[in-house]
């Protein structure tokens, strides 16, 4: 349908290789991928100055891509993937711990009114991936 205006949510998340969430941005999906993520890796570089590159799907190739670059940064990004099902392994540990944050009921639908509101939901859902990591 033409002209139809969708309200949502994107959600832009910074993990390490072993999926553990470092860093979370919830924005409006206006904003485009290539730009958004950029300020998303840097916000998580501020917090983790130790982090050296990022790996990233073909949506972040472009802008993303160029801009991470000029500062130094290594940017991996993965091919499109075939016609089938393939396993990126980098790319698998994003994919997971996004498995992990829907599971909450809460977060499977934009319920939240505030992007704040649900990234302090997100942080609070992964803190308990990570207690039953430790049992």
């Amino acid at each position: 349908m033409a002209g139809k205006k969708i309200k949502g949510r994107k959600r832009h998340i910074v993990t390490d290789t072993n999926s553990n969430l470092l860093y979370v941005k919830v924005h409006a999906a206006n904003i485009h991928d290539t730009i958004s993520g950029g300020n998303v890796f840097l916000s998580a570089y501020l917090r983790y100055p130790t982090l050296e590159g990022v790996n990233g799907d073909a949506g972040y190739k472009g802008t993303f891509k160029e801009y991470l670059e000029s500062l130094w940064f290594k940017v991996d990004i993965s091919e499109k993937i075939t016609p089938g099902w393939e396993i990126l392994p980098k790319r698998w540990c994003v994919e997971r711990t996004f498995a992990w944050i829907n599971t909450r009921r809460r977060l499977s639908k934009d319920y939240e009114i505030s992007t704040h509101s649900e990234e302090a939901h997100i942080y609070i859902a992964f803190s308990s991936v990570l207690l039953r990591r430790l049992l």
